[in-house]
């Protein structure tokens, strides 16, 4: 539903999860050169990983120093970057690691700022978001450090519209059963930034209506397995022939357990549309791969409405993030994102037990996370 909840965006990881968990802020949206008039799409996040571990100094998983001993992973990272162009090409990630003790966090609502004399200050609130990240060839070497070589500075407003609740799904009961590997709260899946951003020395401009901005957050003891997100701020309407300035659609999979079992994966989805929001947890879905493409088919319903979704991206405008999870292990099937997505939205209400077509929805620039099913799921889950 459509209700903002500052205390689920909080920078809280309680229990074991504090030694055995992770939180990430993802922020997305588009900016113009000015220049030029070319438009790509940015992102940032604040990533935190079991932070009851941490100390003075970084943990990296995947550094020979600390996997030879069996530790954890331990850090703040902020991840900052830019997906391909339409030909495929510039698209990059760039990595900074913070101590935990680098780390000062407000509660309610959240502020975080990390700050060392290497790796520069970077501030994360509610409604901005400024920083600077900067990655040599050298640096970028190192496998433990998952990252690119570059630059990218970032001054930025948030005005966050839609929010996504997912109700008991993230809530404290369905945590302390282990319910599910993560869970999700969208606190701005309609958002509108506003500022600047500097890749490797070229300004862009954010522009709040091009901005077709996104903004989330998972926590748990593991990534979704499967990982799949979809969501779309950019929607253009069949019936009036415009665009939809505060609608959005809004997909995250999850990944239920029966005590210490997965089960198979699932979806939350939200579609708020001209105002109106519809929420849908009975989700059929499947995914095709071609040579170039992947294509998504989705089936969701309640008890007012249907919702058919035909969506895809392709493979040359993802960028493959990189990621290493609270156990420090790094998955062998890659975790592909892009922003480049394309599709249509077929949207019925039920009415005396038919279903009257409301709209066809036409899909741009949508953004897309998909990784397969992982390889080492018990088998028949």
């Amino acid at each position: 539903m459509n209700l903002s909840d500052l205390t689920r965006n909080a920078c809280m990881l309680r229990g074991s999860l504090a030694k055995k968990g992770y939180m990430r802020w993802w922020h997305s949206f588009s900016g113009v050169q000015p220049d030029t008039g070319d438009t790509r799409t940015f992102f940032i996040e604040f990533f935190v990983i079991n932070p009851g571990l941490g100390g003075d100094q970084p943990i990296l998983g995947q550094h020979p120093y600390y996997k030879k001993r069996g530790m954890r992973p331990s850090y703040v990272m902020v991840k900052a970057g830019v997906f391909p162009d339409a030909e495929g090409e510039g698209g990059r990630q760039l990595h900074a690691f913070y101590p935990i003790s680098a780390l000062k966090t407000t509660l309610n609502p959240l502020v975080m700022q990390v700050s060392d004399g290497q790796s520069g200050h970077c501030l994360y609130s509610e409604d901005k978001l400024t920083g600077f990240v900067e990655v040599t060839r050298r640096e970028a070497r190192h496998r433990s450090l998952m990252t690119d070589s570059g630059s990218m500075e970032w001054d930025l407003e948030v005005r966050k519209a839609v929010s996504c609740h997912t109700g008991l799904r993230a809530g404290r009961f369905f945590q302390l059963l282990n319910a599910l590997d993560s869970y999700w709260h969208g606190e701005g899946i309609r958002s509108f930034f506003r500022g600047s951003v500097t890749l490797d020395g070229v300004s862009y401009d954010i522009i709040p209506e091009l901005s077709y901005g996104y903004a989330d957050k998972h926590w748990g003891r593991n990534f979704n397995r499967p990982w799949f997100q979809f969501a779309c701020g950019k929607l253009s309407s069949q019936r009036t022939g415009g665009a939809l300035r505060h609608s959005v659609l809004a997909i995250s999979g999850f990944c239920p357990r029966f005590l210490w079992f997965p089960l198979r994966g699932r979806l939350m989805m939200q579609l708020t549309y001209m105002g109106e929001d519809f929420t849908f947890s009975r989700c059929k879905w499947e995914t095709k791969e071609t040579g170039k493409r992947f294509i998504w088919h989705i089936l969701a319903k309640s008890k007012s409405a249907v919702v058919k979704i035909s969506g895809s991206s392709t493979k040359a405008e993802m960028l493959q993030l990189q990621y290493e999870s609270p156990e420090g292990k790094k998955s062998k099937i890659p975790l592909l994102a892009g922003s480049a997505g394309v599709g249509t939205i077929q949207l019925y209400r039920k009415v005396s037990g038919a279903r009257e077509l409301m709209d066809t929805l036409k899909l741009d620039n949508a953004l897309c996370f998909y990784q397969k099913e992982t390889l080492d799921r018990p088998p028949g889950t």
